[in-house]
């Protein structure tokens, strides 16, 4: 199963390139950015669906990499149990 899952991963990082990539901490700060121009009441409409979209992209991503993580660790305490 973890073999499926690194696999899928490994796939969809292929498809973005290492330049558009962002680092775990960009992506998040960039959503904490999102995330206050989305408070702000004097966007409109489209710019709040425009970021509510990118933040979905960015939350996934950092979800993502966090499940990555967690399988490492996993994967080394199995390894030293």
């Amino acid at each position: 199963m973890a073999e499926l899952i690194n696999h899928e991963r490994a796939t969809r990082k292929k498809l973005m390139s290492e330049t558009e990539r962002p680092s775990f901490e960009e992506a998040l700060k960039k959503l904490e950015q999102i995330v206050s121009q989305l408070e702000d009441n004097s966007i409109t409409l489209e710019e709040s669906v425009n970021l509510y979209e990118e933040g979905v992209k960015l939350s996934k991503f950092c979800s993502e990499i966090l499940d990555d993580a967690e399988l490492r660790i996993e994967q080394v305490n199995e390894v030293n149990s």
